[in-house]
């Protein structure tokens, strides 16, 4: 075998890999456990005729997603009970793979472990809840439209969910973050270490009103390296259900240093530990509403309001604001029309102008069934985004594809998009 074909197979064998665990999961499924997974993929063009452009700020913000996706992601993978004491409790395993390409062709995107834990269920002296050990998805709902877990406690670690506790549900978890070296690149020794112990405590279904709970998380950080710096966050949400046929979550949140998510491996996720040499002066105040309605059959709805504020005594004061709607319509059982307009602002630290930028999206898309969360969904698309000349750079350089708008101050993407969850 010549040393190209070697390197060729060397290259393909963690795709060959994933594809083969997927395929055999999915076969295993249909007998012993559950395959379940989520991925989104699509191609398009812009008006300036090249890839599909994306519209954003960037920064501390989030995109409005509908028409406005250009990457590809997957994830998915298979639980199943391993084993099963004599006294009833079970033990599950887990296990998921992801991938992630930021353009419309997966590629050579690197298959990765997103999760492998175990889990201990019905334990009689956890009053119903689990304890568990491993690495995993860990309490992190999120504002669709927006692709924003507004918190994000996933991470490697180990602890007891959802133990009966008065009127609700109390959780708690040792994770471990970041665990990595500084290394000196001059004589390779060991400086510091970027790692930090995280902690949290979740109390959730706390009853408040008629149909409307409470669920409330603290994250404790401790950092490992010397001059490292400790953080915080404390988040609440009210979750009112069975409101026009959907629900309505309103939530306020606050971090400290490495608490804020800032600097953190992805997407400055509040709730997991950022970088520790944020000091105490780094802070993230966040308060929004999502409401996602179903009055009837044919029509639903997502609405979105936010406001975020980051603060440090290097950086100023930005504070973003959104506000935007998804409205469904749905044709037939198995046709929609779907619309998006979403509207954001972000103050600049430095006294500038603020950046602002506005998108829509129009949507004719075929579907499983008539809901706001039926998936799959295919979808065609037209996105127009509007940004004032303050926002030309942080637009352009938030693109995936690139400059391409240089200093006009509006464009438009046209395409195709597949979004399903199983």
């Amino acid at each position: 075998m010549s040393k190209t074909v070697f390197r060729a197979a060397l290259k393909a064998l963690p795709l060959a890999l994933s594809l083969t665990f997927a395929a055999g999961l999915a076969h295993a499924s249909e007998a012993e456990g559950e395959f379940h997974g989520y991925f989104r993929a699509g191609v398009g063009s812009s008006s300036t005729h090249g890839p599909q452009s994306c519209f954003g700020l960037g920064g501390n913000t989030m995109n409005y997603r509908l028409g406005n996706e250009c990457d590809s992601y997957f994830e998915g993978g298979y639980t199943k009970e391993l084993a099963k004491a004599d006294n009833g409790v079970s033990f599950v395993g887990t296990v998921w793979l992801d991938a992630y390409k930021n353009g419309s062709d997966f590629g050579n995107a690197k298959p990765e472990i997103a999760k492998a834990y175990v889990e201990a269920k019905n334990l009689d002296f956890l009053n119903g809840g689990v304890a568990w050990i491993g690495k995993r998805y860990y309490f992190r709902p999120d504002i669709h439209m927006l692709d924003l877990q507004y918190i994000n406690l996933n991470g490697t670690g180990g602890g007891f969910d959802k133990i009966g506790a008065g009127p609700g549900k109390f959780s708690y978890a040792l994770f471990k973050d970041n665990d990595t070296n500084v290394i000196d690149p001059v004589t390779g020794k060991v400086t510091s270490t970027n790692a930090a112990l995280r902690q949290n405590f979740i109390y959730e279904g706390l009853p408040v009103n008629a149909g409307g709970t409470l669920d409330a998380a603290i994250s404790l950080i401790s950092a490992q390296g010397e001059n490292k710096h400790n953080g915080w966050q404390f988040s609440i949400f009210h979750k009112q259900d069975k409101f026009m046929g959907g629900s309505n979550t309103l939530g306020f949140q606050y971090g400290v240093g490495p608490g804020t998510g800032v600097g953190g491996p992805c997407c400055d996720r509040i709730g997991s530990s950022g970088s520790t040499t944020l000091g105490s002066d780094v802070t993230r105040l966040r308060i929004f509403d999502d409401l996602v309605i179903q009055p009837t059959e044919q029509f639903s709805m997502e609405f979105i309001a936010l406001m975020q504020r980051d603060k440090s005594n290097a950086q100023g004061s930005s504070t973003w604001t959104t506000l935007g709607a998804r409205p469904v319509y749905a044709l037939t059982k198995n046709l929609k029309i779907q619309a998006e307009l979403g509207t954001s602002r972000v103050t600049q630290a430095n006294g500038g102008d603020a950046l602002r930028l506005t998108k829509l999206t129009i949507a004719p898309t075929i579907t499983v069934g008539q809901g706001y969360w039926s998936r799959p969904e295919l979808r065609a698309f037209v996105t127009y985004g509007k940004w004032n000349n303050a926002a030309t750079a942080a637009v352009n350089a938030s693109n995936n594809s690139g400059p391409v708008y240089g200093n006009n101050t509006s464009g438009t993407s046209v395409g195709i998009h597949l979004e399903t969850w199983f």
